[in-house]
């Protein structure tokens, strides 16, 4: 019996079917480009990819053509959802007021709910029969203290519009915080732990024995880190200011600071890659050596800061694209951090910590640093399994 995991976006469906007890996934792939003459599906299975052209195809369409290609029905669905707002503290069977509580968050949302929704409700029309269980990147984040979650605002922005910080990548974050738990042998319900979760989208939360207590995003994923094409954290007074100095509107300012900004923005365009940025930074390229620096310094900046929320630090994880890959930005991050007890070891670095467990820190380092493959589609599978066998 298989658990198939899908994330739905407005114009694609990334998907994964895992067998039961299997952290990898048998079959893998993605729904691109839906509802245009260039939509396709490209499936990965058995170490060989096939990509199937469907020109015009909607979400379901394609979810038709992608089940007809699985080798058997799924015993249930899992749906990553981004924002479940202070509805969802744990993953929740799909029911007539589950969706209309997920479509009450799309306003927090309105990148990413929409196309869940999309996503849900279509498979819901085509296998009525199938357990569905949506998963929240922001339920693990739900128990961040008050003081932690609360803006400096009046009430009523937080009691009559929602207005408050959520934290995202929980999925991920969880995952990991466990997984570096069950692979060093250390209790997880007394320890005190970070994660950097770094990819295109990239965050930081401070676990302590085992609970998010402060992290990184806020309101939505554009708050905190440089990211691929996100700001992370400007002066809120910047969409007044570039209203009046340079006539842009609201929609123009969340455009940029959403998909123009981060590391393609000070990069001046060039990319928002890591990989190719540290190629043109070796070839001298300054914009490009400013954006990894920048993207550096903030990161530990924020980690830094997060050591206030668990009172010290035990360990820290590395994940994501970056996180697992990136042995320059991983020891240029842990040098800023030194004070805190880190003690990177070169050669375990280089290598990603794959001779020990992931660790990249000395023997005799304070504090341990290591690499963990964050497995979030696998951790989605896993959840609605426990969630349909209640």
């Amino acid at each position: 019996m298989s658990i198939l995991v899908l994330n739905s976006g407005s114009s694609s469906l990334k998907f994964a079917i895992f067998p039961e007890g299997q952290e990898d996934a048998s079959v893998e792939g993605i729904a691109e480009q839906l509802n245009s003459d260039a939509a396709q599906v490209v499936i990965k299975r058995d170490g060989k990819k096939s990509e199937t052209a469907l020109s015009g195809a909607d979400h379901k369409q394609a979810l038709q053509f992608i089940l007809e290609q699985l080798p058997e029905t799924p015993r249930a669905v899992g749906h990553r959802i981004v924002h479940g707002g202070e509805h969802f503290t744990e993953p929740a069977l799909v029911t007539s007021k589950v969706i209309d509580e997920i479509r009450a968050t799309v306003p927090l949302a309105p990148l990413h709910n929409p196309g869940s929704l999309l996503g849900i409700e279509t498979m819901v029309e085509l296998y009525p029969e199938l357990p569905q269980v949506t998963v929240f990147d922001t339920a693990f984040h739900q128990t961040l203290p008050e003081f932690a979650y609360r803006y400096a605002l009046p009430e009523k922005c937080y009691r009559d519009y929602s207005v408050r910080r959520y934290g995202f990548h929980g999925t991920s974050h969880s995952y990991v915080s466990k997984a570096a738990a069950a692979e060093l042998g250390f209790d997880l319900e007394n320890s005190r732990v970070l994660v950097a979760h770094l990819g295109n989208g990239a965050s930081t939360c401070a676990v302590l024995n085992g609970k998010s207590v402060d992290t990184s995003m806020g309101l939505t994923p554009l708050e905190g880190l440089v990211m691929g094409t996100r700001s992370g954290d400007v002066d809120p007074s910047l969409h007044q200011y570039l209203a009046t100095a340079a006539g842009m509107s609201l929609e123009e300012i969340n455009n940029m600071l959403n998909k123009e900004s981060g590391l393609l923005g000070l990069s001046q365009g060039a990319s928002n890659d890591m990989r190719t940025l540290r190629g043109l930074a070796s070839e001298g390229n300054q914009p490009a050596a400013l954006a990894i620096e920048i993207f550096c310094y903030r990161l530990a900046k924020s980690l830094a800061a997060l050591c206030v929320a668990t009172g010290g630090l035990d360990y820290l994880i590395f994940t994501g694209g970056i996180g697992e890959n990136d042995p320059a930005i991983r020891e240029r991050v842990t040098e800023k951090l030194a004070f805190l007890g880190l003690e990177i070891d070169a050669d375990a670095n280089a290598n990603h910590g794959e001779n020990n467990h992931g660790i990249i820190t000395t023997a005799d380092s304070p504090a341990t640093a290591l690499t963990i493959c964050t497995k979030e589609e696998f951790m989605i599978a896993q959840l609605t399994a426990q969630t349909i066998s209640k």
